[in-house]
Formats: structure tokens, C-alpha cells, sequence
């Protein structure tokens, strides 16, 4: 039996005939939303082509409305543009203070992250 496994642990190939593989949810299927206090959201700063600066938060379990809406509420507390991709919250430019600060106050666990 050879088996090969990325360095998360997950499974990559086995020979193994009577190997289960764990299931996971199919793309684009919803998971239930975790109530704010668990989840654990990071904020990051990323700089984009032309110099641009986007703010980042990721980690959030959930519901893609649920999302947006988290999304939706970030963008407004700034005052800025945004949206909502890939599992990403981005928000323009650097507000990872006040999105910090807008995520703790309304009970989400968040930290800033990155360099």
C-alpha cells in the first residue's frame, strides 16, 4: 500500500482499494453559517497592480448571502467600494483598523494578519 499526502495531511493518492476519502461539500454548495463568536476572520492588506491597496478578510464559514452581507455592512462602515469573491471580503484600501474594529464590536473573532 503507498500512499502520498500533501504536507495539510489531506489525501493525494492511495492504492489503497478499500480507502474511504473523506467527503467534503461540492463547489458552490453552501455550508451552514457559524454564529459570529465563532467565527475566526483574518484581515490582510494586499497591494494590487498599479500600486493600489485592498484590503482583505478571509476565513468566514458560511453561506454565501450571509457573506455578502457581512460584506455589504465592512464596505459601509468605510465608506468605501468592495466586494465579495472567492470566499474573500475585499474592501479598497488600507482599513484593516476599522474593519478590525467594526468585526470585534459586533461580536466577530478577528485579528490582523500578514506583515
Amino acid at each position: 500500500m503507498t500512499r502520498k499526502k500533501t504536507s495539510s495531511g489531506g489525501l493525494v493518492y492511495s492504492t489503497d482499494k478499500n480507502q474511504e476519502l473523506p467527503v467534503t461539500p461540492a463547489e458552490g454548495e453552501d455550508q451552514e453559517t457559524l454564529p459570529a463568536a465563532q467565527q475566526d476572520l483574518r484581515i490582510f492588506l494586499d497591494r494590487m497592480p498599479g500600486g493600489k491597496m485592498l484590503t482583505r478578510v478571509t476565513g468566514f464559514v458560511g453561506q454565501a448571502a450571509d457573506m455578502d452581507k457581512l460584506g455589504k455592512m465592512l464596505k459601509h462602515s468605510c465608506g468605501v467600494g468592495g466586494s465579495v469573491k472567492e470566499g474573500n471580503i475585499l474592501v479598497q484600501g488600507d482599513k484593516r483598523e476599522r474593519i478590525l474594529e467594526v468585526l470585534l464590536k459586533t461580536g466577530y473573532k478577528a485579528k490582523k494578519a500578514g506583515g
